[in-house]
């Protein structure tokens, strides 16, 4: 999707900051803002969102109806999520099929993913707030992709399956990946190529 007169931004989201640039709530004070990390121009709007807890590829434009493309079901969301405990064979296969999970008060049963269980990625960085260590038992992670994106989804689908996510990190969409940026990194372009 290309259009001249809007801007696009490619941005790794830490952790602790809001997908957001306005805080209109009181009870979100000294939160961190998108606009903390970068001289947004007027109307940039986060494409869907990341949860304050997570963090990776968080694409920005000005343009509604670029937002509304990449949001939709055609377009991959593929997540990197480190979980409590070595997830086991089966909970990967309900993960792929659907889980019931709760979303505003009503239950939802998520629509068929991609998942697979996958080594520590070796080129993460490593995130400012400790998550924890090997006292507490193990972890694992899985890459986990969809085409919906329900508010705290991902979280929601592995503590419904009893591995709960520790850590998690968006690393693409559609075709454009996190790769090597650095955390709060911000990269403008002409256009996404999704």
């Amino acid at each position: 999707m290309e259009n001249t007169k809007h801007k696009h931004f490619i941005l790794f989201k830490p952790y602790g900051y809001l997908s957001q640039f306005v805080n209109n709530q009181t009870r979100r004070k000294n939160k961190k803002m998108l606009g903390e990390l970068y001289d947004f121009p007027e109307k940039t709007m986060a494409i869907g969102r990341l949860d304050e807890h997570s963090e990776g590829l968080l694409l920005l434009t000005t343009d509604g109806q670029t937002s509304e493309f990449i949001r939709s079901a055609k377009v991959e969301k593929e997540y990197y999520a480190q979980v409590d405990g070595q997830i086991s064979f089966e909970a990967i296969e309900k993960l792929k099929k659907g889980v019931e999970i709760g979303f505003e008060g009503i239950k939802y049963t998520t629509k068929k993913c991609k998942v697979s269980k996958i080594e520590e990625p070796a080129k993460l960085p490593e995130r400012r707030k400790k998550i924890r260590d090997e006292r507490h038992g193990p972890t694992s992670w899985i890459s986990i992709t969809l085409t919906e994106g329900k508010f705290r989804q991902v979280r929601k689908m592995t503590a419904a399956v009893g591995f709960p996510t520790l850590r998690l990190i968006r690393v693409r969409i559609g075709k454009i990946k996190l790769n090597q940026m650095n955390i709060g990194e911000v990269i403008e372009v002409n256009h996404f190529l999704t």
